[in-house]
């Protein structure tokens, strides 16, 4: 996005040098690189950064509010409601489209949000390796308020394993080695030093949870949950019934709860003004629809990676919805071609990582990812067989 740094990128960028960078990156955990990284990181300017922190912010105010849990009980489906939860989530993630505003110029626009964490540890991996391929301009970084990368992975491990033995901790998924973002369930081993445990493997015993740990059970008392629902109920019977134990009360520490993925989410979005926020309302709420149908987009509420989403919007489509006040529809944004690459330019989107510590009155924003695109729609599934997109990363100009 700046012109200087994204020209000398483009120039001095050789297939081998991006060749030499995957190499080294897919060493590291051999196999497990399931998803393509783009050629290029994203050089975002200070007061670009500034509109999507301001936007985080205002969204923050909201949610620290003492009348937000009362607002958002109605977030949360009524079957998977997790007991004992937190005040706060101890992660967001922000995502926000590089877009063309009303005057011309680029802007972030918020497309949804998370009460959920992300590929916290992969970010410092990839970042590490690209900058032994290629060049990092000086006094860009892409760690937020004066975040290194060693002070980041101190407050992550803070959150996730506190005072606990690391082995009392473990990263919950369903079937992780399925997943496509498993390299990070890697790092987060080797950065965090927490084993990641299959949903079908853990062992319950009243209200205590245990894993095999090196032939030995182990007791669980802190979950890092990446494990979501939508997946969950697309799984056979028999693990469906496996993943009732989130409705029992136990001894365990969520990090985060799972109720936060739906209390702070695309729910959230209708209680927002802010000029980097698409207008939203809940779709039940609609009482006459746009006549300009083609500028808005509707989206279910507890879904994610994109599915369920409708971008071509019709009368008819909104027709045959039958639980509207599971929807939102919300304006479009118009996402910019801003990314200059060989051939036909690329779109972005920028997630911005937020890490609630203990004890603290806010969250504060740390680290990020970004999702390059010449598809109709972010993420991978959209971009196939395209060069110069796939997820990356953002150097913030300090």
């Amino acid at each position: 996005m700046i012109a200087d740094f994204r020209k000398a990128h483009n120039t001095a960028f050789t297939q081998a040098a991006y060749q030499a960078f995957l190499e080294e990156l897919n060493s590291v955990y051999p196999g497990q690189l399931d998803f393509r990284v783009a050629e290029t990181a994203l050089f975002i300017p200070k007061d670009f950064t500034e509109k999507m922190l301001s936007a985080c912010e205002s969204i923050i105010d909201v949610v620290t509010q003492p009348d937000y849990r009362k607002q958002s009980e109605n977030a949360i489906p009524d079957n998977i409601k997790v007991p004992a939860e937190n005040l706060y989530p101890q992660f967001i993630a922000f995502d926000f489209g590089i877009c063309t505003g009303k005057n011309g110029q680029l802007e972030p626009q918020l497309i949804e949000m998370q009460g959920f964490p992300s590929m916290f540890c992969f970010q410092v991996l990839v970042e590490e390796i690209f900058r032994k391929h290629f060049s990092i301009p000086e006094n860009f970084s892409p760690y937020l308020n004066g975040f290194t990368k060693e002070s980041y992975l101190q407050l992550l491990r803070k959150i996730i394993v506190d005072d606990c033995d690391p082995e009392n901790v473990v990263l919950l998924e369903i079937f992780p080695e399925k997943q496509k973002t498993r390299i990070d369930f890697y790092c987060t081993q080797t950065y965090i030093d927490i084993n990641t445990v299959n949903l079908t493997d853990i062992i319950q015993e009243g209200k205590r949870l245990y894993y095999i740990n090196n032939g030995k059970k182990t007791l669980i008392k802190r979950i890092y949950n990446r494990l979501i629902f939508d997946d969950l109920f697309q799984q056979t019977k028999e693990v469906q019934e496996k993943g009732k134990l989130f409705q029992q009360n136990l001894d365990v520490k969520w990090i985060p709860h799972p109720n936060w993925f739906y209390r702070l989410s695309k729910f959230t979005l209708p209680f927002i003004q802010h000029a980097n926020i698409p207008e939203t309302q809940f779709l039940n709420e609609v009482k006459n629809l746009p006549a300009d149908l083609e500028n808005y987009v509707v989206k279910p509420l507890f879904s994610f990676a994109g599915q369920g989403v409708i971008i071509d919007v019709t009368k008819e489509d909104i027709e045959q919805i039958t639980d509207p006040q599971n929807w939102i529809i919300q304006r479009k944004v118009a996402y910019a071609d801003v990314i200059e690459t060989p051939g036909q330019n690329a779109k972005a989107e920028i997630r911005i990582f937020y890490f609630w510590e203990p004890g603290a009155s806010r969250p504060v924003a740390t680290n990020n990812l970004a999702r390059i695109s010449k598809g109709k729609m972010i993420g991978v599934r959209y971009n196939k067989d395209k060069e110069w997109v796939g997820g990356s990363f953002c150097l913030f100009e300090k």
